[in-house]
């Protein structure tokens, strides 16, 4: 195997995603925005580029880096938290420009099911969109800028809450209480199956298609983090009672399920 793959932003899922692809045989280009974590990449094995996306344009050899790919992965989150939130969507128009200068022809964009705002019951791929959030909102308006693009074959992954060995939320809601929305249902994915679901896009040739990235299981927001509470020998969350009546929802991942490819790290063990 021959191609190579570009990674922009190499951080807590871009970097292992990047060593799993050099394992399978793939050469990789990856960039980051610490000059610290240039050696990092140079360690594993990445041909690293320091740059940047920023609302008015990019800092670094973009095109130096986007030579020769066959598949360029966009992994880079909003940042709209804190006082000074950014133009997502200004980033990655930029970068869409800098794309179509290049030869790349084969895209994989990192989204969220944060799109689907609050619609009720479950959802596959077929359901339109309805973000509420600033974030949802910017990530429906990427997807689309790559995806209307028809010189390009875009694949999106919107991926549920990121957790992995170490990093879960529980250990940001042990022992709070007052905590609201227990009964509506867990959308998680473990990161060893989003490195799977990305890998067998490039195996398989999956273009042109949107992935929700979520693990089949749905418990309740209360039982889940109760029981990852007891786990670990936490104290336990503690959820108020709801008065409203609560629809439960799920994101589900038709697509894959459908071609039996996914391999699932269980979240609840």
């Amino acid at each position: 195997m021959n191609k190579i793959v570009g990674i922009i932003g190499c951080g807590w899922l871009g970097l292992p995603l990047a060593k799993e692809l050099l394992n399978s045989g793939y050469r990789v280009k990856g960039t980051t925005t610490s000059n610290a974590k240039m050696d990092t990449l140079k360690r594993e094995g990445i041909e690293g580029f320091h740059i940047n996306l920023n609302e008015d344009g990019i800092t670094g050899q973009i095109q130096n880096f986007l030579e020769g790919l066959h598949i360029l992965i966009v992994n880079v989150p909003p940042g709209l938290r804190g006082d000074n939130p950014e133009n997502y969507v200004s980033k990655m128009k930029s970068l869409l420009k800098e794309i179509q200068k290049a030869s790349v022809k084969h895209i994989v964009f990192v989204s969220s099911t944060s799109v689907y705002g609050n619609v009720e019951g479950e959802i596959t791929e077929a359901v339109a969109p309805r973000p509420i959030s600033e974030s949802g909102k910017q990530l429906l308006r990427s997807e689309k800028l790559f995806s209307e693009v028809k010189t390009l074959n875009t694949a999106i992954i919107r991926f549920g809450g990121l957790i992995g060995e170490d990093r879960h939320p529980i250990h940001h809601l042990a022992g709070k209480s007052g905590l609201k929305n227990g009964e509506e249902l867990v959308n998680l994915i473990h990161r060893k199956d989003c490195i799977h679901i990305i890998k067998t896009i490039l195996e398989k040739n999956y273009w042109n298609s949107i992935f929700n990235g979520v693990y089949p299981l749905h418990p309740s927001k209360k039982e889940y983090y109760t029981n990852e509470a007891i786990k670990r020998g936490l104290l336990k969350p503690i959820f108020e009672k709801s008065a409203e009546k609560i629809v439960k929802r799920c994101v589900v991942c038709k697509n894959f399920l459908n071609n039996n490819n996914f391999l699932y790290t269980s979240i609840i063990s």
